[in-house]
């Protein structure tokens, strides 16, 4: 489909409960306790009758890279942290009642090249770490008795990503029973047409699943419901004819009135009632939340959302969470979240890969617009670093090894899972996988003045460009055939070639990549072209290129927060260019966005030392006032506030100062002297907006600790304590570095503690970890029982801080 102008309404579901991340079918039961686990390539590790009792016994989700020691020699694309090979095994018993009924084992995500068996006999083999899969366990099983559910993962080519993926099972499990006829692994799809704040025309596809010898006929029932009232305000049914062994899709249309439209300022939300009857009897059914939206993509206004314009102040967010790994809970992820759209943030970019459920049920929940990408390699891999740094001869392990093989089906899954998020409005086919000459190449790379990375001229020996079309269009047929609702997007690397291949002619928007100095010529050149910022970088001049420019819709900042891997020369645990750091706090640079991108009043002051040799202006000035007196200290002002003036105890110092639009900073260069620093953003009379203060610190005298949560979920539940260390005052003390030790009693382990300190290759997981500009996070979970749970932090020569949560029901 050639679009010019998109436009397309959507119906889609959104699950504040979860339910979203489940299978959308039968019982399921979360399946993450008690596993047991060993980095070892057992030989008869799928042997049911094996002795695992000595080994590891854990919850999932988990994560065993991110268990693991830095070294220099391991490979710096993934943090310099090693992979291997796992085995994890569960013994469970399935009811003999359950007889007769299929039994499934799904899975969120396995990191990498996995192989489940139940019982000794192989169910399946799925490569993509990323993908969420299931297997049908039914023919292996013994009801009534003991069952031995084994998985190998495989990630020993462990330099297989350019960042860190992690090592296991590192998302949620279920455990599926379901009826013989039940509805399809993802087998609801709505989308509508005409959606107003009048009225919307919802289409509902559901398809049921068969597994009887003899055909049936089923009725299949929707009703949407105000999620508050619970009363129902539009239903459908219809009856549907399943043959044997077979599956069937109803298609229904039916439509609400005056629907409120899920927006990124008030996401509004229904639920949607499926029920699958047979005889009179429910055999299965599914409830989940759902909002209206519209969308519009137009190559000369650019986005709108229910008919509004809108600029995408995006981020593009890679899947760790620092000492956490890849194993991240729902809450750190709502925590970060919630801090990006606080500053200014509406759109999140998958990158480069499918991720956990909960991430989409969050971004639907907030009001976030997300870019989900599918792949970042396609036929050939990309370069990467197996052994260090810079050091040797890069390799080309990756994704590419099974692209051939897997990408029809991971793209048809990620879809097929994917597509009724409200908060989804773009698929992305691929990232950066047109790089000039590495591997593909074209006679235009030959001319001058491109601005693309060229890595020299035309070669001919290399891939004909012309192969990035083909494969673009066998990739958009597949999303078009499952989703007619969203565009069909991908992340150009090299434009300049591509534009001399069919590939952006195949999508339906074009989103470029750190060129922003293509934007006007290609609009002019290419006229129908819609054209965005799919990642950029945090400079004013790219903000710009979007704010100026109707028709380009918006761009997505590499990156919104720290990630390990893609890691610099050692010590580095991984890429640090975000606005939130590895424990999710705000850097500089994020208050710096938040200026550009916030539409509430503003304002932040930063300092460094300034000389007449360096005369910058920095986006990365932290908040600290403590210098020697008389020092002439550059004092660095981001605020959305049309002018600003400077307040050193209480005394106006330098002049108002208006902000400038071509740096987007106010500064001002004064003598050093202890005491209060404050600015204050004003309007056009003067009148003040916003302000914000620093203040010298003492010594650090104390711990003072902070838990997002007083009481959490037995189990799984996490809470994220803050701990930052203030002088006798109570003022926080930035340039301290105290070790700090936590000591749990009652029913909760320590995750983990995460200062953010990217040079430091220490152990996160003990519970002593040295804080970094005066702070760190520590994440507690609960381990299964009821009580109150004790916190204590303490450091030599400081105060101790005691926190106390309660584990409940």
């Amino acid at each position: 489909m050639k679009v010019k102008l998109f436009l397309t309404t959507a119906f889609v579901f959104l699950a504040v409960t979860a339910l979203q991340a489940k299978p959308q079918f039968g019982r399921d039961l979360l399946f993450n306790d008690n596993w047991r686990f060993t980095l070892l390539d057992v030989k008869e590790a799928a042997n049911p009758d094996l002795d695992d009792s000595k080994w590891r016994l854990l919850n999932l989700p988990h994560d065993w890279t991110v268990e693991g020691v830095y070294s220099p020699d391991k490979a710096s694309a993934t943090g310099y942290l090693p992979g291997g090979i796992g085995w994890y095994r569960k013994t469970f018993n399935v009811p003999a009642e359950e007889k007769g009924n299929p039994v499934f084992i799904y899975f969120e995500g396995i990191y990498n090249h996995s192989e489940v068996f139940i019982n000794g006999n192989s169910v399946g083999k799925r490569p993509n770490g990323y993908i969420s899969f299931m297997y049908d366990l039914t023919p292996y099983l013994k009801y009534g008795d003991k069952n031995v559910l084994s998985v190998r993962v495989d990630h020993s080519l462990d330099a297989d990503s350019r960042w860190y993926t992690g090592s296991g099972i590192y998302r949620d499990t279920y455990l599926v029973y379901a009826s013989p006829v039940h509805i399809d692994l993802w087998g609801v799809y709505f989308k509508a047409s005409n959606v107003t704040t009048k009225k919307a025309d919802v289409s509902v596809e559901t398809t049921v699943d068969n597994s009887l010898a003899a055909g049936t006929t089923v009725k299949v029932s929707h009703e949407i419901m105000d999620p508050v009232t619970k009363k129902v305000i539009s239903t459908s049914s219809k009856t549907l004819k399943v043959d044997a062994n077979s599956k069937a899709t109803s298609s229904q249309i039916f439509s609400i009135s005056s629907p409120k439209l899920w927006s990124l300022e008030q996401p509004d939300l229904y639920i949607l009632k499926t029920v699958v009857s047979q005889n009179g009897k429910i055999i299965d059914q599914n409830e989940q939340e759902i909002g209206f939206r519209s969308l519009t993509f137009d190559p000369n206004k650019g986005f709108a959302l229910n008919g509004v314009w809108t600029k995408l102040k995006g981020v593009c967010l890679h899947h760790d969470a620092g000492c956490l790994g890849s194993a991240v809970p729902r809450e750190v992820w709502k925590r970060r979240l919630i801090t990006l759209k606080e500053m200014g943030c509406n759109a999140i970019r998958m990158s480069h890969n499918p991720q956990a459920p909960e991430v989409y049920e969050l971004c639907d929940e907030l009001g976030l617009l997300v870019m989900d990408e599918a792949f970042d390699e396609w036929e050939y891999a990309k370069k990467k670093w197996l052994k260090g740094w810079n050091a040797g001869v890069p390799g080309f392990q990756g994704a590419a090894s099974y692209f051939e093989e897997w990408s029809d089906k991971d793209l048809r899954d990620m879809i097929l899972r994917d597509r009724n998020h409200a908060s989804i409005i773009m698929w992305s086919i691929g990232n950066e996988v047109d790089y000039p000459n590495d591997p593909y190449s074209h006679p235009v790379l030959d001319h001058a003045n491109i601005n693309q990375p060229v890595q020299g001229g035309y070669l001919p020996d290399h891939p004909k460009a012309e192969r990035l079309g083909i494969i673009a269009k066998r990739l958009a047929a597949i999303v078009r055939s499952l989703d007619t609702s969203r565009p069909v997007t991908a992340a150009l690397a090299g434009v300049v070639m591509s534009n001399e291949t069919d590939y952006p002619y195949v999508l339906d928007i074009t989103g470029y990549n750190y060129t922003e100095d293509r934007y006007a010529q290609d609009h002019t050149k290419y006229p129908k072209r819609v054209i965005f910022g799919s990642e950029n970088g945090h400079s004013m001049e790219s903000w710009k290129a979007v704010r100026d420019n109707e028709y380009i819709f918006g761009q997505f900042l590499w990156t919104g927060i720290d990630y390990l891997g893609e890691s610099g020369p050692w010590p580095s645990r991984g890429f640090n260019s975000g606005l939130l750091d590895l424990g999710g706090f705000m850097k500089p640079r994020a208050h710096f966005r938040q200026a550009l991108w916030s539409t509430k009043p503003v304002a932040y002051i930063g300092t460094y030392h300034q000389t007449k040799r360096t005369n910058r202006l920095s986006t990365d000035a932290w908040p600290i006032w403590n210098y020697e007196t008389g020092e002439t200290i550059r004092v660095v002002c981001y605020t959305n506030a049309i002018k600003a003036k400077l307040i050193l105890n209480g005394i106006q110092v330098g002049e108002i100062k208006n902000q400038d639009d071509k740096t987007g900073i106010i500064y001002w260069d004064i003598p050093y002297q202890d005491g209060k620093l404050e600015v204050v953003g004003l309007d056009k009379e003067d009148k003040p907006t916003c302000n914000y203060s620093l203040q010298t610190s003492g010594r650090p005298y104390s711990i003072t600790a902070q838990s997002d949560l007083s009481t959490i979920k037995k189990g799984s539940s996490v809470a994220q304590v803050i701990i930052r260390i203030v002088d006798e005052k109570g003022v926080p003390v930035i340039i301290s570095d105290d070790e700090i030790t936590c000591r749990i009693d009652g029913p909760a382990k320590l995750l983990g503690m995460e200062a953010s300190n990217n040079e430091d290759m220490g152990n996160y997981h003990d519970n002593v970890q040295r804080v970094y500009h005066g702070r760190l996070i520590a994440y507690i979970q609960s381990t299964g029982d009821v009580g109150k749970i004790n916190l204590k932090f303490s450091a030599p020569w400081l105060k101790t801080a005691n926190v106390t949560i309660e584990s409940v029901e």
